[in-house]
């Protein structure tokens, strides 16, 4: 149990602080602000729940370790299900807060949903959006699984996790919001209307193609040091 309640509480700080940063301050930090808000909120959950959970906050990354055989699915349905409901309370709260000014509007400001098409951000279609989703997850995972892997040096793990996030979110912001997160997405859409939830099904897709094509590579020993 203080495994899933890591994990929910870490998607909580992830998103909450990740897309509080675009909806609340947004138009003062740009997209270089808001691409460091969820790697530096990442950076300091794998210091914190790092140790208890291994700090995934994310089914794309929870079923890449999977692929990659270093976690049992019984445990990964408990892990996804936290970080669902870790990103969901984040939105809400967000939210709230957020309809504290009188201005806001969660149909003008959104909710930091993930998108793609005309209106949003870029307005790339569908197959960039989609492209993008797979091969960014992928390279997140990629990233994951090594920095975690037997040989490399645990200290700089997180550093290393969130500074890739930051780097993913400086490309792709423009293109889809940059989810490479089910949960991430899942949450602001349920609040945010009808076009962010009939554009979820991509940022619940792509990134898990993603990360499970990660996951395979290193279960098949090509970038896994133990597979040497």
């Amino acid at each position: 149990m203080n495994k899933m309640i890591a994990e929910c509480i870490g998607t909580f700080t992830l998103v909450l602080l990740g897309c509080g940063a675009a909806v609340i301050a947004g138009a003062d930090i740009g997209l270089t602000g808001i691409s460091f808000a969820f790697g530096l909120a990442l950076i300091g959950m794998a210091y914190g729940i790092g140790p208890v959970s291994g700090c995934h906050i994310n089914p794309a990354v929870t079923l890449g370790v999977v692929a990659a055989g270093r976690m049992r699915m019984g445990e990964a349905i408990g892990y996804m299900i936290a970080q669902v409901a870790g990103a969901i309370a984040a939105a809400l709260v967000l939210m709230i807060i957020a309809s504290g000014k009188a201005e806001y509007s969660i149909a003008e400001n959104g909710l930091g949903q993930n998108g793609w098409g005309a209106g949003y951000l870029g307005e790339y279609g569908m197959a960039a959006a989609f492209l993008f989703e797979v091969v960014a997850t992928f390279l997140f995972v990629v990233v994951i699984l090594g920095a975690t892997g037997a040989g490399a040096p645990a200290a700089m793990a997180g550093l290393a996790i969130g500074l890739t996030l930051v780097v993913i979110h400086l490309v792709g912001i423009n293109v889809t919001g940059v989810s490479v997160n089910p949960a991430r997405s899942i949450g602001p859409a349920l609040f945010a209307g009808a076009t962010a939830l009939s554009q979820l099904w991509l940022f619940i897709v792509a990134p898990v193609i993603g990360g499970v094509l990660a996951g395979v590579l290193f279960k098949s020993g090509l970038l896994d040091s133990q597979g040497d």
